[in-house]
């Protein structure tokens, strides 16, 4: 009959992700004549238990890059955006979760811009992608069968001689 033991450890209970696609417009100053370029920078990111859901907020700054007045002269154009996610992460069905639970987030596709155009009156509209992966660890406790028999101890034989074993044992007392 084999006996059982529960274990309580730390381990994923729920995971997903998720892929967002935002719209977003920014005024320039001067009438843009064409978009040379548009990069995103510091996307910064926290996760958090809400309910039964799990919500992230974050932020990332967006550089537009422009020319106007018949591409004669440039400048870019700075915005930071703020998020605010939320997952519905469904938790394992055998996980039976104990204690406190840990929000891991990740970004499994860092915003990028896929699409940004000129507008009338000299907004640009431009396109962001990312993707987020969000892992929720607890404390999960679960049965394992255990064997009762123990296993025997292997015999370790050292390498050594008897003559080497009785130097060993021979100790000067008046070696200081």
């Amino acid at each position: 009959m084999a006996a059982f033991k529960e274990i309580v450890t730390k381990a994923v209970v729920g995971k997903g992700k998720k892929y967002f696609k935002n719209n977003y417009t920014i005024e320039a100053s001067d009438t843009p004549t064409t978009v040379l370029g548009c990069w995103v920078i510091n996307h910064k990111f926290k996760g958090y238990k809400t309910g039964d859901k799990i919500g992230v907020d974050g932020s990332y700054d967006v550089n537009i890059w422009y020319s106007y007045e018949n591409d004669t002269k440039t400048s870019v154009l700075n915005k930071r955006v703020d998020y605010n996610d939320t997952f519905n992460v469904k938790v394992k069905s055998d996980a039976d979760i104990t204690g406190d639970t840990e929000v891991i987030v990740r970004a499994l596709k860092q915003p990028t811009c896929s699409k940004v155009e000129i507008l009338d009156g000299g907004i640009i509209s431009f396109d962001i992608e990312k993707e987020l992966g969000v892992e929720l660890v607890g404390e999960t406790k679960f049965k394992i069968g255990v064997e009762e028999d123990e296993e025997p101890w292997d015999e370790i034989v050292d390498d050594i001689t008897p003559e080497e074993d009785e130097a060993l044992d021979k100790v000067d007392e008046n070696y200081l």
